[in-house]
């Protein structure tokens, strides 16, 4: 009994090695942990319980027979999360440069089934080499296995992709389908076709790191969500992101304690709106001042900066927050600023998470780039998505909340629960000085008679009072009670139940 006790212990060890010390200690000198470390630094220490640790892959061709590690390149299984259960797979570049065959993806698969079976996030660490070569379209197939899981898994628990190294090829296109994604700076990347293949197809010369590095996708494509320093500040982040997040989307987002007063009173908030309506302020000043504690995880913080996204807590539970920055673009809305936006209210939507809307938007940006690029059709998608949502929405006009972007910005007509505003508010088709012009177009050679149409125009609709007269706004409230005014509403809202019409799925504009 006690040699086949070593033995196991023995198989064990050489596991848990992977592709042996040197390739470990070549993954370091990249500045890179192992595929174990980082299991170890993302779950509660002693949590880890792994799966299938001693699979190997069934390829002969090309003498794989020869070499057939444990484990076969990826790291599976269980473990918790400041207690709350999570699988996860993290590819072992150390092994056959992490490469994906028919049975890595079997062990994939097999983790995102157990954890749709048992209403858990699934978190993806992804650093590979791509499809396993020499064993052809079975490595092919194991991906679409793996892409089928994500699809089912969509809405159902929450997703998170951390790439932490190549990611390259077909590879991308599970990460692609999950929640969020978290890369690495200057040590991850992500391309369909790599600056080899762009060369020769586009001559184009493009390093790695141009093509698809985190840069890239946080700021240009907005592939992903966030780029991190380092392998051990993105696991950090994605152990507090799935503090926010339910397990599933039948159960709600944690309820965590909380030592902030729900009905805070905030007097500052009452100078936060310059007097001049053309004077810029951080939006993001109010939502630390309405956030427990002041804690805001910004989701896509370095892509479309007109509108901000992320969560925050209110008595301790999870809010989504979506907010127009006056400071970029004066907050218009354009074609980065509503996918971002309309994805993040889709993923509050299908996991039960409350939204608060703040509003300080003069409309959609004009000009022919936004038009070509589409601007009709992907504003359509906030629009969409706003109006399909069925979780509480509470909004907050602060200032300007012009023409079409206003309908758009979870409006009362969209089915928002509550709508409040500021004094400060502006609600109108739009500002004084365009709608003087097209109202008054006879008076334009009268700069006098303009100014007065203008003034008067400022005066009967620059405020929130003709919607509130019409009841568009439920209740104009002071800045400085902002936080107790949404936290009453969203207590109020904790028992919600809306559903819409019976359909197999809708047809949001994409």
């Amino acid at each position: 009994m006690k040699d086949i006790l070593e033995q196991l212990e023995d198989r064990r060890e050489g596991a848990r090695l992977g592709g042996g010390q040197n390739r470990i200690d070549a993954q370091h000198g990249r500045g890179k942990l192992s595929a174990r470390e980082r299991v170890d630094l993302l779950l509660d220490e002693g949590s880890f319980e792994e799966f299938d640790m001693f699979v190997t892959h069934r390829c002969t061709d090309f003498g794989m027979e020869q070499q057939k590690p444990a484990g076969d390149g990826v790291v599976t299984g269980w473990g918790t999360i400041n207690g709350r259960l999570v699988y996860v797979f993290s590819q072992d570049f150390t092994v056959l440069g992490g490469s994906v065959s028919e049975t890595h993806a079997k062990k994939i698969c097999k983790i995102m089934d157990m954890a749709m079976q048992n209403g858990a996030p699934i978190i993806g660490i992804n650093d590979s080499g791509g499809a396993r070569i020499q064993e052809g379209v079975d490595s092919l197939a194991g991906y679409g296995e793996v892409f089928q899981r994500n699809i089912q898994a969509s809405g159902v628990v929450p997703q998170i992709s951390v790439i932490m190294g190549p990611c390259a090829g077909g590879a991308v296109y599970s990460p692609a389908m999950t929640d969020f994604i978290f890369m690495v700076k200057d040590s991850s990347y992500m391309f369909v076709t790599g600056p080899d293949v762009v060369k020769t197809v586009t001559n184009e010369q493009v390093t790695s790191e141009e093509l698809g590095g985190a840069s890239t996708h946080t700021r240009k494509s907005s592939v992903a969500d966030a780029a991190f320093e380092n392998d051990v500040e993105a696991l950090a982040e994605v152990r507090r992101l799935v503090d926010f997040l339910p397990a599933n989307n039948r159960e709600k987002p944690p309820v965590r304690p909380f030592f902030d007063e729900p009905d805070r009173i905030e007097p500052s908030l009452d100078t936060l709106v310059p007097t001049n309506a053309n004077t810029p302020y951080d939006m993001k000043e109010l939502i630390l001042k309405l956030a427990d504690e002041g804690d805001f995880y910004e989701i896509q913080q370095e892509f479309a900066k007109n509108i901000v996204t992320g969560f925050f807590r209110i008595e301790g539970r999870t809010v989504g927050v979506v907010a127009n920055q006056p400071m970029v673009l004066a907050g218009v809305l354009d074609i980065d600023s509503a996918r971002k936006a309309a994805r993040f209210v889709r993923f509050c939507d299908a996991f039960e998470i409350p939204i608060l809307t703040l509003i300080d938007v003069p409309g959609f940006l004009p000009g022919t780039s936004q038009e070509y690029g589409g601007v009709i059709k992907h504003g359509a998608k906030l629009l969409f998505a706003y109006g399909e949502a069925t979780v509480p929405m509470v909004t907050v006009i602060t200032r300007k909340a012009y023409g079409g972007a206003y309908v758009v910005m979870a409006s009362k007509h969209l089915q928002s629960d509550f709508n409040y505003a500021w004094p400060t508010a502006e609600i109108a088709v739009m500002g004084a000085k365009g709608a003087t012009e097209i109202i008054h177009r006879a008076d334009l050679k009268d700069p006098q008679k303009i100014a007065s149409h203008a003034a008067d125009y400022e005066e009967r609709f620059a405020n929130p009072f003709v919607a509130a007269e019409r009841g568009f706004i439920d209740e104009v409230i002071q800045p400085r009670m902002t936080r107790k005014r949404i936290s009453r509403a969203f207590a109020s809202l904790r028992n919600k139940s809306k559903t819409m019409p019976w359909k197999k799925h809708d047809n949001i504009p994409l």
